[in-house]
């Protein structure tokens, strides 16, 4: 059994949605737990399992984030994790590859697919095995019930519907 766990000092959950139809907003997840659990050594063979604390979202905007926390997107108090369980890896996980699973936001469960890319494999100054990732997609934020949005005056709305994310994770195997 081969068992990867995050390495959170070295990892980081990043997203960005269209704000106003001009620019982008980006922010992140602060609080958020990754691990790759498989028979061997072979992360294709395994399952990849994501819990991220909604309640830890951050866009450097005190306000925005307890908005993005409310009945409005999130609703953290009562749905407090964002989770992904994969289903299937496909590719060559030495190189570019993609992890099909189940992503659930506020309740609502639907497949998805993220891209990632090998970045290494590396041995760290206490003799321990480490191996890290790029990973990024994208949802349409609606189809998980984050359907807040205004229109505006000049036409188009105010958050785009497609919502894109991005880590950079770092592993450790126990």
């Amino acid at each position: 059994m081969a068992t990867w766990n995050l390495d959170t000092a070295h990892s980081e959950i990043e997203f960005k949605v269209r704000h106003m139809m001009i620019s982008s907003v980006k922010g992140q997840f602060k609080n958020f737990e990754v691990s790759i659990n498989s028979e061997s050594d072979d992360i294709s063979k395994g399952v990849v399992t994501v819990k991220i604390d909604a309640s830890s979202i951050d866009t450097k905007n005190e306000q925005r984030d307890q908005h993005l926390k409310g009945g409005d997107f999130f609703d953290s108090e009562k749905y407090p994790d964002i989770t992904f369980v994969s289903t299937s890896v496909v590719g060559d996980v030495q190189d570019e590859f993609k992890i099909h699973g189940d992503l659930t936001v506020k309740g609502i469960t639907k497949p998805i697919v993220i891209k990632a890319e090998f970045g290494g494999m590396a041995k760290d100054p206490w003799g321990n095995d480490k191996v890290g990732y790029t990973v990024k997609g994208a949802i349409n934020r609606s189809e998980f019930g984050l359907t807040w949005n205004a229109a505006l005056e000049t036409g188009g709305v105010m958050v785009s519907e497609e919502v894109k994310f991005e880590g950079e994770l770092q592993f450790v195997k126990s």
